[in-house]
């Protein structure tokens, strides 16, 4: 189960509040416990009351880290690019079922995917709908990156039984962290907290290898079993973690 997660009140301009409650069913109050969403004048971010230490989380594609990634973190020779099928065929179309942050999409994006992103949990769908409008002004991503990445506020078991068949569909759903290690970093910690285990990761495998019309790709850590006890076609390692590869048709 994922936490709940407020606005703070005094912080927002009335129509954007107003927007987010309607948008996300988040709620307004003056005097947030745990976490909550904070409107800083430019970017919509994440906070926790009783986390002074932990700094503000929010999705910025236009960050240091992830335009350095986008830049030099090896393209289309990424496991990423390799398990989805961009170094045969650019411009795949990719339904990231659990969205998270995004950060794999924008990588997918970068590298010529057309991706949909499906976040059920509501801060971070809100977060995630703020970097895209923040994305859209920034002059090296402006070009690109709209047309390429799109949002859908809905859980997943949902949007697998409507959305339209895409090529791919990639899943990252939330494991438990095995150790709390240097490795895993305090950003990570505290997303592990708001959204919650995804305990339903299972149940999303045949929806997902009925949506694909070419694959389905998991993202795994390296000790953990196949997602629903299926064997992959082929497996791709990571430095952090592995892509098991279903294969339903060949990329054309």
């Amino acid at each position: 189960m994922s936490s709940t997660c407020y606005l703070t009140q005094p912080d927002f301009p009335p129509e954007l509040a107003e927007r987010l409650q309607q948008q996300y069913g988040l709620h307004a109050t003056e005097s947030p416990q745990g976490w909550y969403l904070c409107w800083t004048g430019e970017a919509l971010v994440l906070r926790n009351t009783e986390l002074n230490k932990q700094g503000d989380i929010l999705v910025d594609f236009a960050s240091g880290a992830a335009t350095h990634r986008r830049k030099y973190g090896g393209g289309k020779s990424e496991a990423i690019a390799k398990a989805v099928g961009l170094t045969k065929k650019p411009g795949l179309t990719v339904v990231d079922a659990t969205a998270g942050l995004g950060r794999d999409a924008l990588v997918l994006a970068s590298l010529g995917a057309k991706v949909t992103l499906v976040e059920r949990q509501p801060a971070v769908a809100a977060l995630l709908a703020d970097g895209l409008r923040r994305a859209a002004l920034d002059p090296e991503l402006a070009h690109w990156l709209p047309e390429r990445m799109q949002l859908v506020f809905a859980p997943s078991q949902q949007a697998l039984t409507q959305l339209p068949s895409p090529d791919v569909v990639y899943l990252d759903p939330m494991f438990p962290a095995r150790e709390k290690s240097a490795l895993v970093k305090k950003e990570m910690q505290a997303f592990h907290q708001v959204v919650g285990t995804d305990d339903d990761a299972d149940a999303l495998f045949p929806l997902a290898w009925q949506l694909a019309s070419k694959r389905v790709v998991v993202k795994r850590p390296g000790y953990a079993e196949f997602l629903a006890g299926q064997k992959p076609s082929m497996q791709i390692e990571g430095k952090n973690n592995r892509f098991d590869v279903y294969v339903k048709a060949a990329l054309d």
